[in-house]
């Protein structure tokens, strides 16, 4: 099992779904986490989660499209613990419909949210990586983003830049230590993919070669592998939880 004792991490998106299940993995794992999203009540409860099985969390609220927003709370994350190891990006938001009829405001919030958000973040913690010489920054894409989606446009444009966007920073941070990759999902079964019909989640899971959902646990697994010692020659890559649905 890989330990992430006493490491300080920062998870963008913690207070329900994949987020969730980071936060509380590498809690498990012995992490410090900084527990962020926009929606502060149910951020509590699972900073309190955290804390009822004996770990350690801070919640912070925080809309990462702001800048100001997200350096303010990494400079609280550095004054209360001192440091900062690990960045995982995984805040996200969807607004589906046909190219042809989706709304600019639906294609840019997508955009602002899940890649200039991550942008962002990341800006905002290279400074005291860099000055540590060491850090893991992670961000959650998509299998959307690797092979596209009909009525999904923005939400593939915005996974695939997510994906390039940390390639090229994986070249920029390796000379000082610091990992950069990323985890991108199939489909897993969270509170959104449990709102459709049995039928279409069915006719969904048949698509994938495992026949079925993957869960947030499975996504939060290759997380905290990417965050670990056991990773530390592991950077600019994608790694897909998938079910072997795109290879």
């Amino acid at each position: 099992m890989y330990e992430l004792t006493d490491r300080v991490a920062l998870v963008t998106g913690a207070s329900r779904g994949i987020g969730r299940a980071i936060a509380l993995a590498m809690s498990r794992l012995g992490a410090i986490v900084v527990a962020t999203d926009v929606l502060a009540e149910e951020l509590g409860t699972v900073v309190a989660e955290i804390e009822q099985a004996g770990g350690r969390a801070t919640a912070a609220t925080v809309n990462i499209t702001d800048p100001a927003a997200v350096e303010a709370a990494v400079a609280m994350a550095l004054e209360r613990h001192g440091r900062l190891d690990v960045l995982v990006n995984n805040a996200g938001v969807t607004r589906d419909n046909l190219l042809a009829r989706m709304k600019r405001e639906d294609w840019q919030v997508v955009i602002d949210v899940n890649l200039t958000g991550a942008f962002n973040c990341m800006q905002a913690v290279m400074r005291p990586m860099m000055k540590q010489r060491s850090g893991r920054i992670i961000s959650i894409s998509s299998v959307v983003g690797q092979m596209g989606n009909a009525g999904q446009a923005n939400y593939a444009a915005s996974k695939a830049g997510l994906i390039g966007l940390s390639k090229s920073l994986a070249r920029e941070m390796a000379g000082r230590n610091i990992t950069v990759n990323v985890v991108a999902p199939g489909l897993i079964d969270t509170h959104m993919t449990r709102a459709l019909p049995e039928s279409v989640r069915a006719e969904w899971a048949a698509k994938v070669p495992l026949g079925r959902f993957g869960t947030a646990e499975d996504v939060a697994s290759a997380v905290c592998f990417l965050a670990s010692d056991e990773a530390g020659y592991v950077t600019g890559q994608v790694l897909a939880v998938n079910g072997g649905m795109y290879t």
